[in-house]
């Protein structure tokens, strides 16, 4: 994460202050502008340019690479996930974390926080520490406050299956076996469409969302779901916009035999 290392914070500074104003941009207005040195600003510069994320002239003229783009888009993308975790589970509940409690706890325990499978769970090992603010039995909802640390979110993948539309053959036309294989291990499975709920079904697998699918895969993305999306092919195009927009990682599997 990239708030674990001042390092990297300042060298995603830097690389988007010459992003935003290349190539004539001087070191000592990005000094200026994220508050260190122009000697510091110029060793961050040599290290980047060495680590092919910028490319230089020779003339102090400077232009980032497109593996320094793709090195802050994914630093973009995760602080956009800990900014929507500050924003929706710290701050909008007044600094009180829900959870579903691991065991007994009394009002004052000092407890640890985990993710998992989408949701907040307070038990004894996790990233985060906290105390409860009420009694709570296990298997209950505990408000956990005083929160310290940060929530490690594993890496998130999105399958998209298309399916035909029912004129091209709708679920009769669908590889049914690669479906199956692709839905392996796979927490959350949406449908788009009545062929693709028609798909799921043949094979025994009833979506865990049906109306709403793509936000709803968006929204699971951000607590740590990996999806399997079935959508009828007419409707993916819009899907993998919405999913680009928020940055998340997909791949796309055609399942028409």
């Amino acid at each position: 994460m990239i708030l674990r290392s001042k390092k990297e914070i300042t060298k995603f500074q830097i690389l988007v202050e010459i992003a935003g104003h290349q190539p004539d941009v001087m070191q000592k207005e990005i000094a200026e502008r994220i508050g260190i040195t122009p000697q510091a600003v110029s060793e961050y510069i040599k290290d980047l340019v060495s680590e092919g994320y910028l490319y230089s002239d020779g003339r102090m003229r400077y232009r980032i690479t497109k593996n320094g783009v793709e090195w802050v888009l994914e630093r973009a993308i995760e602080l956009k996930k800990y900014a929507r975790f500050v924003m929706e589970d710290i701050v909008s509940h007044v600094s009180v974390a829900t959870a579903i409690a691991r065991g007994q706890f009394k009002k004052g325990n000092a407890v640890s926080l985990m993710m998992e499978h989408g949701l907040l769970y307070a038990g004894t090992d996790g990233d985060v520490t906290g105390i409860t603010i009420s009694d709570a039995e296990g298997g209950e909802d505990v408000g956990v406050t005083d929160l310290k640390g940060m929530i490690s979110f594993p890496q998130v993948n999105i399958t998209i299956c298309k399916v035909p539309r029912v004129e091209k053959g709708g679920s009769r036309s669908v590889d049914l076996e690669m479906l199956k294989s692709r839905s392996v291990d796979k927490p959350y499975i949406a449908a788009i469409g009545v062929e693709a709920l028609i798909s799921l079904r043949k094979i025994s697998i009833q979506p865990n969302i049906l109306f709403g699918a793509k936000e709803s895969v968006v929204e699971a993305a951000f607590h740590g779901l990996s999806s399997l999306v079935v959508s009828v092919d007419e409707e993916v195009p819009s899907l993998l916009n919405r999913l680009e927009a928020e940055g998340l990682n997909y791949e796309v599997v055609d399942l028409s035999k």
